[in-house]
């Protein structure tokens, strides 16, 4: 017996899953060879299991791919490894690093931060293996750039974004097409909110790194952030390095990714400060986007994902 689906029972997170979903199956369904973005940070792990729920139980019909600047924190990479190797899907990586030993990177200063660099590695990659849709776990709630986003954002044959140059979507009609040279970025997560994310993750008991759970990291406090002692980032002159309680709501390159004060080390506990909490997730904690609002914007111009 055939058992319908009551619209009356399905929840806001069974129709977001639904939507990207369909999302998924569009970019198989219309692109010959895309790729699916895997840092191994929280929305990049709903995607992968999205992409199970939409093609499970064969393989996903695209690689993985990670561009890494080389300074990423280890508890990430560790669990991107891992994640990947559980799957059993194929996992690319390519770094920063070896688009400075190539010439095609440049850095200003030796301890200048590579996270603006990764679109210069991503357009090689993309190059590389003539990918024409890379799928991200990028949210229109995350910033102001990422809210001009379309679900398929178009970019040119130079890996350009032109908001005022993308396709309509009415009606959820997507279109992924394109000529050779010219790249798409799927966002199956556009409509997604961050308590969303973790409600998702809660419900589907997905798999995170220990980072975003509350742990004990020295650090000192810079212009009003908390900014993580590492080796890529020692203390300067006359800075106090305490022990804090912190998580991290965001993840990336070590340079520009900041935590926060939190003792939230359930995800129901992270799920309550999530609910009331007045600043954006990369406003709070990501370093670089900071420094001016038009940044991001400026670099998804440039090829940025």
């Amino acid at each position: 017996m055939t058992t319908l689906l009551n619209k009356d029972t399905l929840t806001h997170l069974d129709a977001l899953e639904a939507e990207a979903i369909h999302i998924l199956r569009e970019v198989a369904g219309q692109c010959s060879n895309p790729v699916l973005l895997f840092s191994g940070g929280k929305d990049s792990a709903v995607l992968l299991k999205l992409a199970e729920k939409a093609f499970r139980p064969g393989r996903f019909p695209f690689p993985l791919m990670h561009i890494d600047t080389g300074h990423n924190y280890p508890e990430v990479i560790t669990f991107r490894d891992a994640r990947a190797a559980e799957l059993g899907e194929r996992l690319i990586v390519r770094s920063v690093e070896d688009s400075m030993a190539r010439g095609t990177v440049v850095l200003k200063t030796p301890d200048e931060s590579r996270n603006k660099y990764q679109s210069i590695t991503l357009l090689e990659a993309i190059a590389e293996f003539e990918f024409n849709c890379c799928i991200g776990g990028a949210r229109r709630d995350e910033e102001k750039a990422r809210a001009k986003e379309r679900v398929m954002s178009f970019r040119d044959e130079f890996g350009g974004w032109d908001p005022k140059n993308q396709r309509p979507e009415l009606w959820s009609l997507y279109n992924a097409r394109t000529h050779k040279g010219e790249n798409i970025r799927a966002f199956p997560i556009s409509n997604w909110t961050e308590l969303d994310v973790w409600q998702y993750i809660e419900r589907e008991s997905i798999a995170l790194p220990s980072i975003y759970f509350a742990h004990t990291r020295p650090l000192v406090r810079r212009a009003g952030s908390l900014v993580p002692i590492t080796d890529v980032t020692p203390a300067r002159d006359g800075e106090k390095i305490e022990d804090v309680v912190v998580r991290f709501r965001t993840v990336g390159d070590i340079t520009c990714t900041a935590p926060v004060e939190s003792t939230a080390s359930t995800i129901a506990e992270i799920l309550a400060e999530t609910a009331t909490t007045t600043l954006t997730e990369r406003g709070a904690t990501r370093l670089d986007d900071q420094q001016s609002e038009a940044a991001m914007e400026q670099r998804k111009k440039e090829g940025y994902f």
